[in-house]
């Protein structure tokens, strides 16, 4: 019989992404897996019913999808009362959050996904997601903001184009950079990392040199210390008064977000001026007085964006990337018709946040 790979609906309010797409359906199919959607799970990201049933799945209602699926699939952590001891839940579970939910099962979770593995990269559903909030950070901050990105020559004058800063060099941040770049904006990045403002220049955008400079582990900054962190806030409240939009992206794995964009900046940028932050959640985020999910204004007139799932307003696209991530996974897990389960394998040791005997 062969292995049962389960893709229930994301039931989160502000969640309109799908674990698996019907592409996948049919790359999934061809190495001898069944699936089972959850009825009107890909609705959200225009992925129909028929269209699964034509690439091969069964599509029944969300009990099935619970009680007869060996793999379930997710976006993020599902009802983990309605989980089957001994079945494998592979998604982002927020592994620190109460892990005590998922002690019956084995639970994969991308949060722990070795990213500066070659052969992970495959897999990595952090990066083509920020990826996707890259891209729509840009397409968002050009829509809320009143004026032109590219400089326009009309019969009226000419328009000079709009100046964005963008805080982050990473995955996120360098798609931001691309995208405001191809949509005709001055673009300035900054990040503490040497090697991320390199990559920043290569993109032809400027690079905002703050004097401050914090290598962590695994690519990502280390958490700057005090002193640092009053030092950098310093400088860039001189800098982002030149800036008509900043787009903020800096987070830390498992910890609260740093802030970069104190009220005192606020303060600084002129009326209608827009400030997207990629980080705001329930920990903070990038910018002070970000609400997630939210569009505030101060009192001097600047927008603020707190956009910590934009992936989700991408929902083709990033459900998409997501479920080509996840076939990876388990063409990397899955040999004979038999999930393995190798501690050795960085890949396995990395996402196993709960191991239960594995299933064949």
């Amino acid at each position: 019989m062969n292995l049962l790979i389960g893709c229930p609906a994301e039931t989160e309010w502000h969640e309109s992404r799908v674990a698996v797409t019907p592409e996948v359906v049919g790359r999934l199919r061809r190495t001898g897996l069944d699936l089972i959607v959850e009825a009107g799970a890909g609705r959200g990201a225009g992925f129909p019913d028929e269209a699964y049933v034509a690439a091969g799945a069964r599509v029944a209602d969300r009990s099935a999808v619970f009680a007869e699926a060996d793999i379930l699939t997710v976006i993020h952590r599902p009802d983990c009362q309605r989980l089957r001891a001994g079945q494998i839940v592979i998604g982002l579970l927020h592994r620190y959050d109460d892990p005590d939910e998922l002690a019956e099962v084995t639970a994969l979770s991308f949060e722990g996904l070795p990213r500066t593995l070659s052969r992970a990269q495959s897999m990595d559903v952090l990066t083509s997601q920020a990826n996707v909030a890259g891209y729509k950070a840009a397409v968002l901050a050009a829509d809320t903001f009143g004026g032109f990105f590219p400089m326009m020559m009309t019969a009226a004058g000419t328009v000079r184009p709009a100046k964005v800063l963008v805080l982050g060099g990473g995955v996120a941040g360098l798609q931001a950079i691309g995208t405001a770049r191809r949509l005709g904006a001055l673009v300035t990045g900054y990040d503490v990392r040497e090697a991320a403002r390199a990559d920043i220049a290569s993109t032809g955008a400027a690079v905002l040199d703050l004097k401050v400079t914090a290598e962590g582990d695994g690519g990502y900054a280390r958490t700057l210390t005090a002193e640092e962190q009053a030092e950098q806030q310093k400088a860039l409240v001189d800098a982002i008064r030149d800036f008509d939009v900043v787009i903020t992206t800096a987070q830390v794995p498992g910890h609260r977000p740093p802030e970069l964009v104190p009220a005192q900046a606020l303060g600084a940028l002129a009326p209608g001026s827009v400030v997207v932050d990629l980080a705001a959640g329930p920990l903070g985020g990038n910018v002070a007085g970000s609400v997630p999910d939210s569009r505030t204004e101060t009192e001097n007139g600047v927008v603020v964006l707190g956009a910590g799932n934009l992936p989700a307003q991408v929902p083709r696209a990033a459900s998409s990337a997501w479920a080509r991530n996840v076939a990876a996974l388990l063409e990397h897990l899955i040999h004979d018709g038999s999930v393995v389960l190798d501690p050795e394998d960085e890949i396995t040791a990395g996402l196993l946040v709960q191991a239960k005997e594995a299933v064949s």
